[in-house]
């Protein structure tokens, strides 16, 4: 129960102020725990953000992977993956990643961060593959590329209202894999 009460903190805190704002004071404030207590969850802020990793990423690859199996057609398919992902930009788990990934983490946090991204890419490859891409492994991580320059857009906050660039990304992406 304290693990999840300091997890929901740290969505917070990441989500409200980044990376810097992941303490272990400020977990303990949140969560009304002596700063030692954190000690007892997680060793260090880089366990915090694996922990986060292993349990978010799984719910968000799940709800673009959803999004996908209800298209119909290689397509749309592709479509509803970077649709998918954008839209979840406002959720707070996916605010998280964001600032975590942004941050200086150690190596076992950033393979796992590399390892979730690549379950994510895995899940276009196959309508890469039915739209007669050579390379479909090449071709998605290429994809993703659009995708993640639109999530930075929209995390930033940018001049572009983020349905623009939403839609911006989908044009982008379909007319990419159409070759």
């Amino acid at each position: 129960m304290q693990r999840a009460a300091l997890l929901e903190a740290a969505r917070t805190l990441l989500s409200e102020g980044g990376t810097e704002a992941l303490t272990f004071p400020a977990l303990a404030e949140r969560t009304g725990l002596a700063r030692s207590s954190v000690y007892e969850y997680f060793r260090s802020r880089a366990a915090v953000v694996e922990e986060l990793c292993a349990v978010d990423f799984p719910v968000w690859a799940a709800e673009v992977e959803a999004a996908m199996e209800r298209a119909d057609g290689p397509e749309a398919k592709i479509e509803a993956y970077v649709r998918r992902q954008l839209a979840l930009v406002g959720d707070r788990r996916h605010r998280a990643v964001v600032a975590i990934s942004a941050g200086e983490l150690d190596a076992g946090a950033r393979e796992k961060i590399r390892a979730a991204h690549g379950g994510l890419i895995a899940m276009v490859v196959e309508a890469l593959a039915t739209l007669g891409h050579e390379q479909p492994r090449l071709s998605a991580v290429l994809f993703q590329g659009v995708v993640d320059a639109a999530v930075r857009r929209i995390e930033l906050g940018a001049a572009e209202d983020p349905e623009r660039i939403t839609e911006a990304a989908v044009a982008m992406a379909l007319r990419g894999v159409r070759g």
